[in-house]
């Protein structure tokens, strides 16, 4: 048994499967993955990897599975040591190994099209995690984390794999938390103890799939972690300096044409440090922006919360500008997201009389959320006047 000190869960005690996982490659690599991207370079507090939110994810997924497994009338298997439970924990460990170099920032440009999803099977299929289990899985076997990991297997399995990846999954559980904590905000906190005494399993009536659901008195509960979603995200997320970072980060790898290897041995040396060495060395003026804090200034921001005519009137405006200024001066962002969306299923919450009903219909709260939708225009400071004046002239919401 392994002993872990988390900054958010305490101890966290992984047993010899868990352990050996997390002393291979794959797992240690996360090391050297910052969980936030070049977030640190705003918040100077948000140093912390990936390795420690799969570990935390880890941690919760048990904690989730212990809580549906309590109200799961016979469906889960509560002993602390049953195969579904070890699974769950495993594929949250699991579940983010195949994330590239600064985590989201640049994740969509992979070698024949693949996506980090798919690294992650990858990984998880290797043969130093293969011999892992096959040491230590003691009746798990890897290709059941793989296909939960893809939402595979029967009802039961589909269930799990929420756990990790759903609506109300030990994912954002973890990241919320950790993520404000190492950001020093408070955006990202809501009551972790009571979410998790008032998940249910619940079964749609409407698809007849398993999903995770709330009591009635745990609605408040659930709408102050969309809350916490909301503003994490317009607040940290997609903030301004950062969101030009991604930006430069991206148009320095297509200069280089550089693509995220698609093999996995070759891809596992590929981390944050061995990127960062690569743009020291560059005398590309989006390294630069990077590593020198050079970054372009904001031209242009839309409103946070824009609607489909006012998008489209933008998206038509951005060619003109890019054939006055050079498509080379001018880089545009869209941060856009559905927070209170937590998943592909609907979260139904079940009343006090048993009845069920939908999350957005159970909160007047959440009910009234709409989409953040916001585009940015970056320049070149000696080009941000201009390109601003002719936004204006352009843009007509």
């Amino acid at each position: 048994m392994l002993s872990l000190r988390d900054p958010v869960h305490g101890f966290i005690r992984a047993d010899p499967l868990e352990a050996a996982l997390v002393n291979a490659q794959p797992l240690q690599r996360l090391r050297s993955i910052h969980q936030l991207g070049f977030t640190y370079l705003v918040f100077p507090g948000a140093e912390h990897s990936r390795f420690a939110h799969v570990l935390g994810a880890m941690e919760l997924a048990g904690r989730v599975y212990d809580a549906l497994a309590a109200k799961s009338q016979g469906l889960l298997d509560p002993s602390r040591q049953s195969v579904e439970r070890r699974l769950v924990r495993a594929a949250a460990l699991l579940h983010d190994i195949g994330h590239a170099p600064f985590s989201h920032s640049a994740e969509d440009l992979f070698e024949e099209r693949i996506d980090h999803e798919e690294m992650t099977r990858r990984l998880i299929l290797s043969e130093e995690v293969r011999s892992i289990f096959a040491r230590h899985g003691a009746g798990l076997e890897v290709e059941r984390v793989a296909d939960l990991l893809r939402g595979k297997g029967d009802a039961t399995e589909r269930l799990l794999a929420k756990v990790v990846s759903g609506e109300l999954d030990a994912d954002k559980m973890d990241y919320l938390l950790r993520d404000s904590l190492f950001c020093g905000v408070r955006y990202g906190t809501y009551d972790l103890e009571r979410m998790l005494d008032t998940i249910v399993p619940i079964q749609d009536p409407a698809s007849g799939e398993w999903g995770i659901g709330v009591d009635e008195g745990g609605v408040h509960a659930l709408e102050a972690l969309v809350l916490a979603r909301y503003y994490m995200f317009t607040q940290v997320y997609f903030n301004v300096t950062g969101k030009a970072l991604e930006l430069h980060l991206n148009e320095w790898l297509e200069a280089q044409q550089r693509r995220w290897p698609s093999d996995p041995a070759r891809f596992l040396l590929e981390d944050d440090v061995s990127v960062l060495g690569e743009m020291r060395r560059s005398d590309d003026r989006h390294a630069r922006a990077v590593t020198h804090r050079e970054q372009w200034p904001l031209a242009f921001q839309t409103d946070e919360h824009i609607g489909p005519e006012e998008r489209r009137s933008f998206e038509e405006m951005v060619p003109a500008l890019r054939e006055r200024f050079g498509p080379r001066n001018i880089m545009v962002s869209n941060a856009s997201k559905d927070p209170h969306r937590l998943g592909r299923s609907r979260v139904l919450v079940r009343r006090f009389d048993g009845g069920l009903e939908p999350m957005e219909e159970a909160s007047q709260f959440i009910r009234h959320l709409t989409r953040i939708e916001r585009y940015r225009v970056y320049t070149p400071g000696p080009l941000r006047n201009a390109v601003a004046q002719e936004i204006r002239r352009l843009f007509q919401p």
